[in-house]
């Protein structure tokens, strides 16, 4: 089994204390950061209230309108929100950690590259599935490699946005084309990812034990 020479982690999955190689330096696990110390929530926060007082101080009309636009955006985003994020949980209780690091997870080798690549295609809907379904996986321990490569996949060779949109518009023969030129893509992706997981953190150097 592979471990880290000084007993830590092994790369690219959590310890039984949920950390990866990326963890926090406050020692929260994997998708555990409260949102107080997280740069991108610290940032958005900032910019709202920036924006807020702004539309403030040049009328309670503007202010009104915006907080009219933002409801109607928080009403039709969130129930698409909750389902998907009850998708992602119950995947987490559902689908064994065993079963998901064996598929793609670090020993998967290329096969759990083009398994993930092949689900990335396949995975319907738009950013409100997808990316709570990879939080899932990444909590139950798939590769960074992987997820690198389910992405790159869903965002390139989607298959209901290939059926809805791009063959009715673009014919079938572009779509094959396209299809031809891009599938080497998320497979060349997920195992740079792989390679770049060691050069990012060069302290973890992996034994067979």
């Amino acid at each position: 089994m592979f471990k880290a020479k000084n007993g830590g982690p092994k790369r690219g999955v959590p310890d039984e204390n949920g950390e990866g190689p990326f963890a926090g330096s406050a020692g929260k696990g994997r998708g555990e950061k409260s949102p107080f110390t997280d740069t991108p929530f610290l940032l958005f926060t900032a910019l709202a209230l920036g924006a807020g007082t702004i539309s403030y101080f040049r009328g309670q009309t503007t202010f009104g309108k915006g907080l009219d636009a933002c409801s109607a955006m928080l009403w039709e985003v969130l129930p698409r929100m909750g389902a998907a994020f009850l998708v992602a949980g119950f995947c987490q209780v559902l689908l064994p950690k065993d079963f998901i690091m064996k598929w793609i997870g670090e020993r998967s080798g290329f096969r759990g590259i083009f398994i993930a690549t092949l689900a990335g295609v396949l995975t319907p809907g738009g950013p409100l599935i997808s990316f709570p379904l990879i939080a899932a996986l990444y909590k139950l321990g798939a590769d960074y490699g992987a997820l690198v490569a389910f992405l790159t996949s869903w965002e390139l060779m989607g298959f209901m946005r290939t059926v809805v949109w791009e063959i009715p518009m673009m014919g079938l023969k572009f779509v094959l084309l396209r299809f031809l030129v891009s599938m080497a893509f998320p497979l060349m992706a997920g195992l740079i990812a792989r390679k770049l997981v060691l050069f990012l953190d060069p302290q973890i150097q992996l034994k067979e034990g």
